[in-house]
Formats: structure tokens, sequence, C-alpha cells
């Protein structure tokens, strides 16, 4: 079954990251971030409440415990700048790291029905964290919970030390 085209003006085309307040990350965690930019924007459903204008560029960086969306239009006009806490997310993204360690050690030395169990609770925590997402941005953001997957992964790869 095909899937209906998306609208071109509701969607992201690029997404950059500011070294600066994010920091430099080793090979590893750049390759990470680099598949989870390339995964968003293969298919995502982006726009900025009230906005109508795109498609969008998105620059990411972190002030004072806060991850700012800078949302431009592709030619780089700007639209809007929201701020979101990032402390409402660090339960659920320690614990999904937590349970990504489990992951990948039961993947070397546990059973399929034990490697089965422990994707299952990692899927459901990667599910809480794009919801509570998908909830704090949505007088902000309209998206799709494709799109807020993608993005709470990125928003992991932004944490992870490698």
């Amino acid at each position: 079954m095909t899937r209906p085209a998306r609208d071109p003006s509701r969607r992201l085309i690029a997404v950059t990251l500011d070294e600066d307040s994010i920091g430099r990350p080793s090979p590893d965690v750049e390759h990470e971030r680099a598949t989870a930019i390339y995964d968003l924007l293969e298919d995502n459903v982006f726009a900025p409440v009230g906005h109508s204008g795109g498609p969008y560029a998105l620059h990411l960086s972190i002030q004072d415990n806060r991850l700012v969306f800078d949302i431009r239009r592709a030619d780089g006009q700007p639209v809007v700048a929201h701020l979101l806490s990032l402390t409402p997310f660090r339960r659920v993204v320690k614990d999904y790291f937590l349970i990504c360690d489990s992951y990948y050690t039961a993947i070397r030395t546990q059973t399929p029905s034990h490697i089965e169990a422990v994707d299952m609770g990692r899927r459901a925590l990667h599910n809480e964290g794009s919801e509570l997402l998908a909830e704090r941005l949505k007088d902000k953001v309209a998206i799709d919970f494709d799109t807020a997957r993608r993005l709470f992964t990125l928003i992991c790869a932004l944490h992870w030390k490698g």
C-alpha cells in the first residue's frame, strides 16, 4: 500500500546542530546524530502553529537546560524560536539509555524471547518519550507521531556520550 504524498510546505528539509552549545561529539556520537537527522529528514510532518510558509529548516541549540528550536523557512527567513525545557525528559532519556544498554547486552548473551522482551520495553520507553515530546510541542509545532519519534531519537542522540 502506498502512502499519500505529504504536504511539502509542512516538513523539515534541513536540521543543524549548534556545536557551541551542544558540543562536538566523538565519531560514534556524530554518526548517531547524523543518522537521526537523516531519518528525520526522510519522512516528517513539521509545521509551526499559525505559519503555513514552509518547508522549514530547524537549528537546534541548548541554552540554560532548554532545547532551542530555531525554525526558519528554507530560504533562511526566521519563523519562530521555541524553548523547550529538557528537565521533563531526564528520566525517560536516562531510562531509555539503561534499557538500550540492556538490549545490546541481551543480544550477545540472552535467548530470543528475552531479547524480544527487552526490545518491547525499549520501544515502550521510546514511545513514552515521543508522546512527551509531542505533548510539549502541541501548541507550538504540528508534528505527527512518527516525526515525534524521530525527534525524540535526535534528542537522545544529543545526550549520548558514546
